[in-house]
């Protein structure tokens, strides 16, 4: 962090055009201060956001430090254009001219602020009490994008950055994707994936992380349009609804990152996205636009998901357990077309989006990327009960899976959360990479 010095005394003090001499005192002291404040906000570090030796095993890694420095850089290089630029103009310039040129520098320092102040919220919590839960998360996004690798080598491009975690208020996990223009940062472009997680949320036996994840992947493997045309296509031709064709390629995002999480977790992916979806009757079978799938249609998305997949107790129990909580015969605010044609589309849906090839999967489908098979969830059910006794999951136990396990023991009642949330942290802070084993190796790192 550093302060960019008035170089050109003489041209800051040369008189404009016009103009009272107060007026010229007015807009100069405006420059110096403008100045003093332009490029304190152009680097990141472990000292700027308060990292300890002792949090170094949960610290993102140096490539996610040095792609928040190359975005602050490339900020902080359109402030010395835009200031040189203010200096150059000052003696010949009218005032209101100087003041556009003023308020240019000033957009520039203020999305160096805001981007600053994203990266040092993410990285100054892993020097908080929550950086073995957020290393955790960490570990099983890596492991998410592990598992399309080993489906699919060669689909994800070489280099790029999994997901960082981080803790935030919010009713739900959200995500930032790579390369989204945030409005927080006045439409600067995210260098990389951001996971927020709400405060209590924070444990990693929430099987709703898979499905923000899936989100990432969805967008990081470029089906993202693709998807959503053949959705629609899809829909258009099963019932010839233009509008139903509409609200369901409207709703594609969300139905991927869904399935993907099935894939991901297994059938305790699917409970858990029901228990997170589990509202009052009014808002599960309320209709509104949207993105996100109305709540009763949503779970009979996943029921049919389970089917597919080959669980169909699974499914049966959910569908039963759903539909006594939200029968439509009971209640209902859905476009009627909407609930008389979801019998036939949630098969073409899910059909369309998680077993139908895509071109920009190299011709496979979502189900031939990432597997899900019925030993995974025998696994996942050994990891369970291990967990229950008092033992860690078998260390061949994916991360992904290690979830879905600490979500059944939870459900089983026989294991106090505490304890549980100590044992899955435990067991998935430790496979967090390391980073460099001290601060001043981590710096010379981040200097290369």
């Amino acid at each position: 962090m550093h302060a960019l010095a008035v170089s050109d005394t003489a041209a800051l003090n040369a008189p404009l055009p016009s103009g009272s001499r107060h007026t010229r005192e007015f807009l100069r002291a405006r420059i110096i201060g403008l100045t003093a404040r332009a490029r304190r906000l152009s680097r990141i570090d472990y000292a700027s956001v308060g990292i300890r030796p002792q949090d170094l095993p949960y610290v993102p890694s140096v490539a996610h430090f040095r792609a928040a420095n190359e975005r602050l850089a490339l900020i902080d290089g359109e402030i010395v254009r835009h200031l040189r630029s203010l200096q150059r103009r000052w003696p010949h310039a009218g005032a209101q001219r100087i003041l556009l040129d003023i308020a240019l520098v000033e957009r520039e320092i203020d999305r160096a602020r805001r981007a600053f102040g994203l990266f040092f919220e993410v990285f100054a919590q892993r020097g908080s009490s929550f950086a073995p839960v957020l290393a955790a998360h960490d570990v099983i996004a890596r492991d998410c994008y592990d598992a399309v690798r080993a489906g699919a080598p060669g689909l994800l491009p070489r280099g790029v950055l999994p997901p960082v975690s981080y803790m935030e208020h919010g009713y739900s996990p959200a995500t930032m994707r790579r390369g989204a223009t945030l409005s927080r940062l006045l439409g600067e472009r995210n260098p990389f994936p951001i996971v927020r997680i709400p405060w209590d949320r924070d444990n990693p036996w929430q099987p709703v992380i898979l499905h923000e994840l899936s989100h990432n992947l969805q967008a990081d493997m470029s089906i993202w349009h693709e998807n959503q045309l053949a959705v629609a296509k899809r829909v258009l031709g099963e019932c010839g609804d233009r509008r139903l064709a509409t609200i369901y390629g409207r709703w594609h995002k969300e139905i991927f990152a869904d399935l993907a999480a099935l894939l991901l977790g297994g059938p305790s992916a699917a409970w858990g996205l029901a228990q997170f979806l589990a509202h009052p009757g009014p808002r599960a079978v309320t209709f509104r636009p949207g993105v996100h799938p109305t709540g009763l249609l949503r779970v009979l998305l996943l029921t049919e998901m389970l089917r597919r997949m080959g669980f169909g107790l699974q499914a049966g129990r959910l569908q039963r357990v759903w539909l006594d909580l939200y029968d439509p015969r009971r209640f209902h605010r859905l476009p009627q077309p909407l609930l008389d044609s979801a019998g036939t589309l949630i098969p073409a849906v899910v059909d369309e989006i998680a077993f139908q090839t895509r071109r920009n999967l190299a011709h496979r489908a979502l189900a031939d990327v990432i597997a899900f098979r019925r030993e995974d969830e025998e696994a996942i059910q050994c990891g369970k009960r291990r967990l229950i006794e008092g033992r860690l999951p078998d260390a061949a136990l994916p991360p992904r899976h290690v979830v879905s396990a600490a979500s059944y023991a939870l459900n089983s009642g026989r294991i106090l959360p505490r304890l549980l949330s100590q044992r899955v942290v435990a067991r998935l802070a430790s496979q967090h990479p390391p980073a460099p084993p001290t601060l001043g190796a981590a710096h010379a790192a981040l200097a290369a």
